[in-house]
């Protein structure tokens, strides 16, 4: 909701004097998501909490499905849910270049390099049950400059480790994870690089204006890419399914083999479509919960961190971003509580799970 918010006024949140106006090409043509049997208990459950935080979605019965979607094909399908407004899709190089560019605009100065380390300072504490902890600030990261050997140092009073999927790598330059099993010292940020394909594919018969991005129980999802019969889509893969991260390179018999019967199976018209091209790219993956990773390290008190997105992080960067803002400047989250999304929970080991997601 405070994502969809940011959109809706993102003129009045991103736009630069004297420059062309922000446009991310939103398409608002909504989600829908589709439950068999045994997850239409979880989506009921899912959209009470939705319609009491104010989301307009609505459920769908197969028939009523049909009859909105005469494309699709309801087999298996037990329940879906639509929403009505706020949901669909963007650029999100465009959206990305813009943020970048009101940066800049108010001040910013971009560097490109490479974190390879960090120099910091060390006090320790005693706790009340006499355990010694250690403290660390960091006061300056070690950036290597691009095609050069040369390594800078950039002093900083904080630090917001947005690395994406090499964000525990960084973690990990200054030490977290690296103490003893079963101590918070000792906790690692579970976050690592999953990568993930999207295929590209023409089918002139297939849905038209009316369609929305569908998101299948069996994991696939696909949605229209402009008007000319071209969509784009994708599949979760199973645990034991997971491809390669050491490259991008693409698995084409994956479209083929997993993808494309389950796309037919579901919409008729696209047993005749065409692959025409497909890339892929990684998901800064949160092998613990699947969840954001957003606030300050406990024993490194000016890291904080915003990761682990496990690929919903485009949806969440305006409210993270704002959250962690807030965080920095006053203290404390203002305008939504985050708290839960804390690193402290890797420590505990509980488990922030959310049901029903690809």
């Amino acid at each position: 909701m405070e994502s969809a918010h940011f959109l809706r006024n993102i003129q009045e949140h991103l736009n630069v004097v004297n420059e062309d106006p922000v446009d991310v090409q939103f398409n608002p043509s909504g989600y829908l998501f589709l439950a068999g049997k045994e997850q239409s208990d979880i989506m009921a459950e899912n959209y009470r909490i939705q319609r009491d935080e104010g989301a307009a979605v609505t459920l769908l019965t197969p028939q009523q499905l049909q009859r909105k979607f005469p494309w699709i094909n309801t087999e298996g399908v037990a329940l879906a849910s639509y929403g009505l407004e706020n949901e669909g899709w963007f650029d999100p190089w465009l959206l990305l270049n813009a943020f970048r560019r009101k940066a800049i605009s108010m001040g910013v100065y971009p560097c490109h390099g490479e974190v390879v380390g960090f120099q910091h300072s060390t006090r320790e504490m005693e706790t009340e049950d006499g355990t010694t902890v250690s403290l660390k600030r960091i006061h300056h990261a070690i950036v290597q400059m691009p095609n050069s050997t040369e390594c800078q140092p950039v002093k900083c009073a904080l630090l917001v480790n947005a690395a994406g999927a090499w964000s525990s790598k960084v973690a990990e330059m200054i030490g977290i994870g690296n103490g003893p099993e079963g101590t918070l010292e000792g906790t690692k940020l579970p976050v690592e690089p999953r990568k993930r394909y999207v295929f590209v594919f023409h089918s002139p018969d297939g849905p038209g204006l009316d369609c929305p991005l569908v998101t299948d129980y069996t994991g696939m999802y696909f949605r229209r890419e402009g008007l000319g019969g071209n969509y784009v889509g994708g599949l979760s893969p199973a645990e034991e399914e997971e491809p390669d991260s050491s490259n991008l390179e693409v698995n084409y018999e994956y479209f083929h083999e997993q993808l494309w019967p389950k796309l037919a199976q579901r919409v008729p018209a696209f047993q005749s479509l065409k692959l025409k091209s497909a890339w892929a790219g990684y998901y800064d993956y949160n092998t613990f919960d699947q969840n954001a990773v957003i606030g300050i390290h406990q024993l490194v008190t000016n890291m904080f961190f915003a990761t682990g997105f496990s690929g919903h992080g485009l949806q969440q960067s305006p409210a993270v971003g704002r959250a962690v803002a807030e965080l920095i400047l006053d203290g404390r989250f203002k305008t939504l509580d985050l708290s839960a999304f804390d690193f402290i929970r890797f420590y505990k080991g509980t488990k922030l799970l959310e049901k029903n997601i690809v």
